[in-house]
């Protein structure tokens, strides 16, 4: 029988990695190099972990990494660049879902079958918690890109109460409120998607 903590850690390692790899990745495409260079542009877990994001993964099945350092004043255009780069890390663990949901079909042996199950059950998990319109997360990222500029004060303040309000909607379970319909979406894209 295969181990709990092992189908666990390994989907916690390619949640974590492909996200943020794909935050990382994007932003080089778009001429910011500086993830790349302070080798943050890997799919080594370990490189991208967090120590309470990876509490929470393991507890919830959600959970966060260490943000990837980007500089969107490298970007072209600043609100388009960091738009698409919030919008990369939970691209990639939704394709990365979809590619393991793929798999599951060809898997003969039950340990694998378990391990590919748990891969795109962690992917959907960790996009969807990081599509939360709060800071740091990449529903914020991708929220404030729409922001006018005279709000920017507010906005920030707002940032500054984030591990309160994460701590609030935690103990609340009010987390799972604003999660489960997002889940169930993702599992719907990654529904159409197998072939």
């Amino acid at each position: 029988m295969l181990s709990q903590f092992l189908v666990t850690a390994v989907g916690i390692a390619v949640a974590i990695s492909v996200h943020e790899f794909g935050h990382a990745y994007v932003a080089h495409l778009l001429g910011d190099d500086t993830a790349k260079m302070s080798g943050r542009m890997t799919l080594d877990p370990l490189k991208h972990l967090d120590p309470l994001g990876l509490i929470m993964l393991i507890i919830a099945r959600f959970g966060w990494a260490k943000p990837v350092p980007v500089n969107p004043n490298n970007f072209k255009n600043y609100k388009v660049g960091n738009l698409i780069v919030s919008l990369a890390g939970p691209a990639f663990n939704l394709l990365t879902a979809i590619i393991f949901a793929n798999l599951m079909r060809f898997a003969n042996i039950e340990a694998i079958l378990i391990i590919f199950n748990a891969i795109v059950s962690y992917c959907i998990g960790f996009a969807a918690f990081n599509l939360l319109p709060l800071p740091p997360l990449d529903g914020w990222g991708i929220i404030s890109t729409f922001i006018p500029l005279k709000y920017y004060d507010v906005a920030y303040k707002y940032e500054s109460m984030s591990t309160f309000i994460f701590i609030l909607l935690i103990l609340t379970n009010f987390h799972l409120i604003i999660l489960n319909p997002i889940v169930n979406v993702l599992y719907s894209i990654v529904a159409t998607f197998i072939i």
